[in-house]
């Protein structure tokens, strides 16, 4: 079975942990994704951010996303995947996590994302529906 390096969205960028929301919200505008790694000064990912996480996580609660950092939002160690890491693995993972991305690390350098979607194209074709079910349950 392939690698998570082997089906990975590779030159993924990053927010910067102490960049705006307002920023990471434009930069997902202009490379059209829903989320994006947080990336401390220190090059080591902080976290995933979400368009749902500006929305939810600032807007609704009334702050400014001008102001707010993406930092702010990154909580807790990140759920992220090896590059060597099998697909059984990177289902796994966002199965006990309930997550639809993976950060994909090889060392301690942040070298892609691996999606639901990568996974689903990768994956035998009359088995994506049980995929799907496992990682959405």
């Amino acid at each position: 079975m392939a690698k998570a390096r082997e089906i990975m969205t590779g030159g993924v960028e990053c927010v910067g942990e102490k960049e705006s929301l307002e920023a990471a919200a434009r930069k997902m505008k202009e490379l059209d994704v829903g989320s994006l790694p947080i990336c401390g000064e220190d090059d080591r990912l902080k976290g995933m951010l979400t368009d749902r996480d500006i929305v939810v996580k600032c807007l609704a609660e009334g702050g400014d996303p001008r102001s707010a950092k993406a930092g702010d939002l990154a909580e807790g160690k990140p759920v992220t995947i090896g590059a060597d890491d099998s697909i059984e693995e990177a289902i796994r993972t966002m199965q006990d996590h309930q997550v639809r991305r993976l950060p994909v690390i090889d060392g301690h350098k942040l070298v892609g994302v691996i999606s639901q979607a990568d996974i689903a194209r990768n994956y035998p074709e009359d088995r994506v529906g049980e995929l799907v079910a496992f990682i959405s349950y």
